[in-house]
């Protein structure tokens, strides 16, 4: 690339127009998500490999570190062995040596007989054989380049249209050029202070290193910016939230906590006492109320969410309460309505059925504020719903709804704002995903509720197994059992033929396993009105054992549910086990939860063995993290959680705390980020999450 040409190239160039690209390979790279040359700098290695030239087959010693290139001549798994292993043979023109992935089974797939393969490791001995123990390896194109300058650097993820080495090609003839496009947006105090490299030099070591030290560095740089960035735009939201339209400030004294007290048939637990405190110093201050509440599923926070709202009723305002499901929503109103009888709290539910005039007479009544608590799902953002005085938002579930649906929810006032979750989040995510948010938490459930025990069942105890749910039905306990999915009919795909569907197991749990107990089933595909009966019908008694998908994962309360099988539960994540578990030991009785499962995949295994170890959220919570990542146990664009390309807040915790700290005295200090010096930075965090974080009116 000429000067001339460089100077025309920038960050939103499409990449098409670097040299060595053009119209086709552009459409490749616009398939892995690359489609100007600030994606192409973002597009970074999934490896680094730093290796010796290759050498001859016959030249290969013990104890060496060795780059080989041969033909794969064949290839064996064999599971039978104490420790399962992938065999290759190996062959170039001086001879062959044997190379072996243990617990290799992946490797079926990716490699077979006829394959130019490059294999990097340690020589070792077996049997007076050669051998190589899980090397590094790289399978060649014909046409590739095989010098160590070639097979050493960066390895891109790649597809079948851009091979890796393809990618690595044209990065390494543009790098020198592009590197200095990225901008440096932190202050040379902030770089001296963290030891941080320059984020132009970054760049340029990250896909073409000159040694382990120097990758190292990079890596920490771009992880530290992507951090950063993310954090300074989560601290502008919350300064954004404290200091836009203030709230009406709320008093709370002992005579409105006497009647609000009264209502509750049971002393609070000490864990909802404090969070109460910390909503009620909240709602006294004119900056709206921005916090999260965590609690495990039946630990009580429906109570705290109804003495927030009683508060706001006795300062004339009124509260909403957001759920996202029908089910859940009527169970909030049902658990309201309990609580409140014969109070002269005016309470209404709005949800997707309610149509015509009845709707109409009702939005009339919350306009004019003749409604003081309304429950619903999300229609109750919808444009036609307008609040008198709207002074607390309680939203439940908050990873169910989008961040643009919670802001219109405040429609240009700033209510208090409580958000719930009975998913319990990780210290790592809570930073993360709700940084600007202050965070409670309901650790403990209330007395009284009986034990969980969790098992895992292989395919020889089902028998056992169902026996012991025959019995605790005769004893007229009630059980859920769930599956994965709704049924099997169209299931074209082999690979999930054993997976067990709701309508199928119905019909042979209803007429061969229990005939003589009343099965029922449900699934989302039911009417709302179905769901309803068939909820209520369980509730009451009426139906002995409820055959489900996971549509009962949130709201359903049935204290006398004591079973719950979960079929095919290592098809289900961490989390969603987890939900599912909530559902039983919500009365006095000693519960059981089986997890039917027959699996060799370690994660899989992983998973259940956790279950049922623990019964704390927090733990699978960060059990579920390791094993996942951020990214899979909530959506990044529900939250407005940013794509992180090269940072793991796992992995790199250390460094979200200092990004943190930084980030936050910066806003503490310039909190529109107005000084001249932190133009750059405010740019770059308004491109990257403005739209996600709401932040394009800051400043």
């Amino acid at each position: 690339m000429t000067q001339q040409e460089a100077k025309q190239i920038t960050l939103e160039t499409a990449v098409q127009y670097l040299k060595g690209v053009g119209p086709s390979r552009a459409a490749a790279f616009a398939e892995l998500g690359v489609r100007t040359v600030g994606d192409f700098l973002e597009y970074y290695p999934r490896d680094w490999v730093f290796m010796p030239e290759p050498v001859k087959i016959a030249d290969a010693r013990i104890g060496q570190m060795v780059c080989l290139v041969g033909i794969v001549e064949q290839t064996d798994w064999q599971p039978y062995r104490k420790v399962p292993m992938f065999e290759v043979t190996l062959a170039d023109d001086t001879g062959y040596i044997r190379v072996v992935w243990f617990h290799g089974r992946y490797l079926m797939n990716q490699l077979e007989p006829g394959q130019l393969l490059l294999v990097h490791g340690k020589v070792g001995k077996y049997k007076y054989q050669l051998q190589l123990n899980n090397p590094k390896f790289t399978i060649l194109a014909e046409d590739q380049p095989r010098g160590p300058e070639s097979l050493s650097g960066p390895v891109y993820p790649a597809s079948a249209k851009l091979p890796g080495w393809q990618i690595k090609k044209i990065m390494q003839s543009h790098i020198a050029e592009l590197a200095p496009l990225e901008p440096e947006f932190l202050e040379a105090g902030l770089l001296k202070k963290n030891a941080l490299m320059l984020r132009a030099k970054a760049y340029r070591q990250i896909h073409d290193p000159v040694d382990e030290d120097t990758l190292a560095q990079a890596k920490r740089r771009l992880k530290y910016d992507e951090l950063f960035l993310m954090q300074t735009g989560l601290a502008l939201k919350r300064y954004h939230v404290r200091h836009g339209d203030p709230a009406a400030p709320m008093r709370c004294d002992d005579a409105i906590d006497s009647r609000i007290r009264k209502r509750f048939p049971f002393l609070l637990t000490e864990d909802q006492e404090q969070v109460i405190g910390e909503v009620v110093t909240d709602m006294a201050k004119e900056i709206p109320m921005n916090r999260l509440l965590q609690g495990d599923v039946g630990s009580g926070k429906t109570v705290v969410a109804l003495y927030g709202a009683l508060v706001a009723v006795a300062n004339k305002c009124q509260a909403a309460i957001m759920a996202p499901t029908e089910i859940l929503a009527r169970q909030h109103y049902e658990s309201i309505e309990r609580f409140l009888k014969g109070s002269r709290v005016r309470r209404e539910l709005i949800v997707g059925g309610l149509t015509g005039k009845k709707r109409t007479k009702l939005l009339g009544r919350i306009k004019n504020g003749e409604v003081d608590i309304v429950v619903g799902t999300i229609a109750l953002v919808q444009a036609d719903i307008d609040f008198a005085n709207l002074g607390l938002v309680v939203i439940d579930e908050q990873h169910k709804f989008g961040v643009h649906q919670r802001a219109q929810l405040r429609k240009g006032r700033s209510p208090h704002c409580l958000v719930m979750t009975a998913t319990p989040i990780p210290r790592t995510l809570a930073m993360t995903a709700f940084g600007d948010l202050d965070v409670s938490i309901i650790r403990h459930s209330p007395p009284g509720r009986g034990e969980v025990i969790t098992r895992w069942v292989e395919p020889p105890n089902r028998n056992d197994a169902m026996e012991f749910i025959r019995q605790r039905l005769k004893a007229k306990k009630q059980a859920y059992f769930v599956y994965p999915r709704i049924d099997s009919e169209n299931n074209v795909d082999s690979e999930k033929s054993d997976i067990k569907a709701a309508v199928d197991e119905f019909h042979v749990l209803n007429e061969k396993v229990f005939p003589e107990f009343k099965v029922a089933l449900l699934h989302g595909q039911m009417s709302a009105d179905e769901k309803m009966q068939t909820m209520a019908a369980f509730r009451e008694g009426q139906i002995d054992v409820l055959v489900s998908t996971v549509v009962i994962e949130v709201g359903v309360d049935v204290p006398n549910a004591t079973i719950m099988v979960i079929e095919n539960a290592n098809r289900f994540g961490l989390a969603q086990l987890h939900q599912l578990r909530g559902r039983i030991g919500r009365g006095q009785s000693k519960s059981c939860c089986l997890l039917f499962a027959e699996t060799a995949d370690e994660t899989a295994i992983s998973r259940l063995q956790i279950m049922t170890r623990s019964r704390d959220g927090f733990e699978i919570a960060e059990h579920d993290l390791k094993l996942r990542g951020p990214g899979e146990l909530f959506s990044a664009r529900q939250h407005g959680l940013p794509d992180l390309k090269i940072a793991n807040i796992v992995e790199d915790f250390e460094l979200l705390n200092l990004a943190r700290r930084d980030a936050f005295a910066m806003i503490a200090d310039d909190p529109t980020l107005i000084q001249p010096e932190h133009a750059t930075l405010r740019k770059e965090v308004i491109q990257r999450f403005g739209d996600k974080l709401g932040l394009v009116d800051v400043g």
